[in-house]
């Protein structure tokens, strides 16, 4: 199912009926092209980053990352409304065409975000990211995001550029059960493991840290992965409570 042009007349109608003053092109200009429909898309996950705001940075992120992201919000593991009524109706195909367009976006990465945690709290960030914890059976993030933890294709997402808010937001959210992915859900198991300290640490360090230009998300990472994750395929060992 495309995206409903005969709607959005409707609603452009609408609003020239109630706001005589207000104008825009006629309907029939629109092109109905893919860049076109995702224009709803964009409107919040613009292709230069926006920082502090809770909205992700989706471009050049894996494909098949994005499509499960589209099917967790569409199926009702992933919670937020928006996003929800734009994908409710739309079938699988048109979801791949969706997520195949953004992966294949490579905008410059956004600078580093200030940050004003001490240097105690970076450092810990620091080893949960490149060494992860032992005691507390976390698994160190490069170990499933990459060494340059710009992701892995087809199906784990990079970790710099995200606002700092929106990292915190997530591990809440797995925290309170609020997110979900397919199970078993890895990082459900990850956040339970994390102090809230914890996640403010991780937080931080990612956002000092800035991709280089170049970098794309790995075509391969060592298998099996820490954990078992549902949406990664061949992550076949799972780390035991």
């Amino acid at each position: 199912m495309r995206f409903n042009v005969s709607r959005l007349s409707l609603f452009l109608a609408a609003m020239a009926a109630l706001f005589p003053g207000w104008s825009m092109a006629a309907p029939a200009t629109l092109h109905d092209s893919l860049e076109q429909r995702i224009k709803a898309c964009t409107a919040c996950h613009a292709r230069q980053e926006r920082q502090n705001t809770y909205f992700p940075r989706i471009a050049g992120k894996p494909a098949g990352y994005l499509y499960n992201q589209l099917i967790n919000f569409r199926e009702g593991r992933r919670q937020y409304p928006m996003m929800t009524y734009m994908v409710e109706h739309l079938p699988d195909a048109y979801l791949h065409e969706i997520a195949d367009y953004f992966a294949e976006q490579h905008p410059a990465p956004p600078p580093a975000q200030p940050s004003n945690a001490g240097a105690a709290a970076l450092a810990r960030g620091k080893q949960l990211v490149q060494q992860g914890d032992s005691s507390k059976k976390i698994p160190a993030c490069i170990a499933c995001h990459g060494t340059q933890l710009a992701g892995v294709a087809p199906a784990i997402p990079g970790l710099l550029g995200l606002p700092r808010d929106y990292i915190n937001a997530q591990f809440g959210a797995w925290k309170n059960g609020v997110r979900r992915a397919q199970a078993p859900d890895c990082m459900a198991q990850v956040a339970a493991r994390l102090s809230n300290e914890d996640v403010g640490a991780v937080s931080a360090w990612l956002g000092t840290q800035v991709a280089s230009a170049g970098t794309r998300p790995a075509a391969s990472i060592a298998l099996p992965l820490p954990l078992h994750c549902g949406g990664v395929p061949g992550s076949t060992a799972e780390v035991k409570p």
